[in-house]
C-alpha cells in the first residue's frame, strides 16, 4: 500500500470514514488542498465545504462541518463536528435548512433583533454545501 494514505474522518458520534485511499482533497480554512501518499507533514483547520477522496477508480463526496485535520506518517486524520456521505445525506432537510437560515438573515438584516447573523451565516453555507454534495441542483 505505498501509495495509498490512511484516511480516517472522525465526529463526536462516529467513524465516519477509515480506509486507505489514493487521494483526499479538503477545503482548508486558507483554500482547498489534496494529500496523497508520502505527504509532508502538516495541521489544518477546516471550513464548511466539500470533502473528497478517491479509491482505485471510485470517488467518494463529503459534507464536512469545518474542523482539523492532521497529515503524517502516510495518515490523514480528520476531527470534525459532522461529515455526511453524498448519498446519506438527506436533501428535503437540507432544502428546510437552508429555507430557515434564509429567513433567520433576512430578519437580522430588515430587524432590530438580536439575531445571531454569524450563526445563521454558518448554518445556511452548511446547508448549501449538503445540497452541492448531495448533487441538488434546484427546481
Amino acid at each position: 500500500m505505498a501509495n495509498k494514505i490512511q484516511l480516517d474522518i472522525v465526529t463526536p458520534m462516529k467513524l465516519v470514514v477509515s480506509d486507505q485511499v489514493d487521494l483526499v482533497t479538503a477545503p482548508g480554512s486558507d483554500g482547498t488542498f489534496g494529500v496523497m501518499a508520502n505527504h509532508t507533514a502538516f495541521l489544518s483547520s477546516l471550513k464548511i465545504g466539500e470533502l473528497r477522496y478517491t479509491k482505485d477508480a471510485s470517488s467518494v463526496r463529503l459534507a464536512v462541518n469545518g474542523g482539523f485535520c492532521e497529515i503524517s506518517n502516510n495518515r490523514m486524520s480528520v476531527l470534525t463536528e459532522s461529515a455526511e456521505v453524498s448519498t446519506d445525506i438527506d436533501v428535503e432537510r437540507a432544502l428546510r435548512a437552508k429555507e430557515r437560515a434564509e429567513r433567520r438573515i433576512q430578519e437580522a438584516q430588515t430587524s432590530r433583533e438580536k439575531i445571531d447573523l454569524a450563526r445563521a451565516q454558518a448554518a445556511l453555507s452548511r446547508a448549501l454545501t449538503r445540497l452541492r454534495v448531495a448533487g441538488y441542483s434546484g427546481h
